[in-house]
């Protein structure tokens, strides 16, 4: 065999390689969103059967909450999930720096998001209807559910600044890009669980 064939054959087996080692990559991401959403689930189902235990819903003296606002920041959250799609599809059609701009714009909309949901906690504890604060179940469950989300969203811009930093320093090429491709994944599993729990505590 000559030298050439054999460097074909280990070029071979590299990409064979990298592409069990993507699946297996992939696999293991997509537990662990399983397994994330196994966590909300818990405490969903369990607001839910306290809620529909209780005798009227929010309890007496709560005010509900400001549907409007929530919508205009759940339409940020849902318009970084589509830059995100573009941002991938421009990546593996090659456009880098389409690619990067739409990369940017979604950590901008994720921000403007945490930023949203800043002010709404800041007017719930320290507005004028403070009993949100210290309202038993409801205010508990509210907190718990959509901090967590917001940490969800907070970690996610973190990861896709460093996706910048690793794309401007040319980590990801056309055939080998798993980071991204995660992160796409991750970010819409997030816009998913918002839409759940826009529907359960802003919408019924």
């Amino acid at each position: 065999m000559s030298v050439a064939a054999i460097g074909a054959d280990a070029h071979g087996d590299v990409d064979q390689l990298y592409v069990e080692t993507r699946e297996l990559r992939l696999q293991g991401f997509l537990l662990f969103l399983v397994s994330d959403c196994v966590l909300f689930s818990s405490f969903i189902f369990a607001y839910l059967y306290l809620r529909n235990s209780g005798q009227g819903w929010p309890p007496p003296g709560i005010q509900r909450l400001d549907v409007a606002f929530a919508a205009w920041n759940s339409v940020v959250l849902f318009g970084s999930g589509a830059t995100m799609h573009y941002a991938l599809e421009n990546f593996k059609h090659g456009n880098f720096m389409k690619y990067m701009w739409f990369l940017l714009a979604t950590i901008v909309l994720g921000a403007g998001f945490l930023g949203g949901q800043a002010y709404e906690y800041n007017h719930l504890i320290f507005g004028e209807h403070v009993t949100w604060w210290g309202s038993g179940i409801f205010g508990a469950s509210f907190f718990t559910l959509t901090g967590m989300h917001g940490l969800h969203v907070f970690f996610g811009v973190c990861y896709l600044t460093v996706l910048v930093l690793q794309s401007a320093a040319g980590v990801y090429t056309k055939g080998k890009f798993f980071g991204i491709t995660a992160g796409t994944l991750y970010w819409h599993f997030v816009d998913v669980i918002w839409v759940v729990l826009f529907s359960i505590f802003y919408l019924i």
